[in-house]
């Protein structure tokens, strides 16, 4: 569906059910370079089990007007202007990498709007390199092949998708193509900013679960669970051999992860 957010063209997923506000509502936040796409299966089945579900392009990704916004407070923020713009009931906040980020601060920041959290691919911090931040800021497509190549587990690079015929790699890549100049740039410089991410955990309240990847490169276990212990009702589950992008390699274990 298409809303109207601080006077921006927003695209918004529902799972293929028009948007209830009268039913719990489920809110993916999608990563760094990423849009509403990541999450096809699982906002698609929480729409479909009794879920008001919202799957946003955030501002200047996917079919939403820019500009990206610059900061992880301020995607929280756009996050309850969302949940206000559709008068949704305290939602379960769904993230994924700076998705994670922007669910964590916007349950610090906007406790009335949140009843649970999931957490995928989180850490404490979330810095990235030199290299790959200059790569972003230059618009070059090696910054591309980064986030593809360290965000995809081992059985990416052996074809591994569940779904036949098609290939993680260049789907991530494709995505990630698709991103307006800068804006790759903007998402990764939000995360390697924000430093809040233990202070907005110790402020949460409501149920969490981490879903972490064992083989991740990009936000590894160890700081995972770093950021898991300073929240009070956590539960962690560690998808076995998966990379960073759990919703493409192990859709249907992460799927039952954020069912349980």
């Amino acid at each position: 569906m298409q809303l109207s957010i601080r006077d921006r063209q927003v695209f918004v997923a529902t799972g293929g059910r028009d948007f209830d506000p009268s039913l719990p509502a489920a809110v993916f936040v999608h990563g760094a370079g990423f849009d509403h796409s990541v999450w096809a299966l699982h906002s698609r089945w929480f729409a479909h089990h009794g879920f008001a579900v919202l799957a946003p392009d955030l501002p200047g990704h996917g079919r939403s007007a820019g500009p990206a916004l610059p900061t992880i407070a301020e995607m929280a923020d756009w996050i309850a202007a969302l949940l206000n713009a559709v008068n949704a009931r305290p939602a379960h906040l769904i993230g994924h990498s700076m998705g994670s980020l922007i669910a964590l601060d916007a349950a610090a920041r906007h406790p009335d709007h949140v009843s649970a959290l999931s957490l995928i691919g989180a850490a404490a911090t979330m810095t990235v390199g030199p290299d790959l931040l200059k790569a972003a800021e230059a618009n070059d497509h090696s910054a591309i092949d980064m986030v593809s190549i360290w965000g995809l587990g081992f059985a990416a690079e052996l074809g591994g998708s569940r779904a036949p015929g098609l290939w993680m790699h260049g789907g991530a890549q494709a995505t990630l193509e698709r991103c307006a100049p800068g804006v790759l740039f903007n998402d990764l410089s939000a995360c390697n900013n924000y430093q809040d991410a233990l202070a907005s955990a110790a402020k949460v309240k409501v149920p969490t679960r981490l879903v972490l990847g064992e083989k991740d490169m990009m936000t590894p276990v160890k700081a995972g669970k770093a950021l898991a212990a300073a929240i009070a009702s956590s539960r962690t589950t560690v998808l076995p051999g998966a990379g960073h992008t759990m919703m493409a390699e192990c859709p249907d274990a992460l799927l039952d992860a954020l069912i349980d």
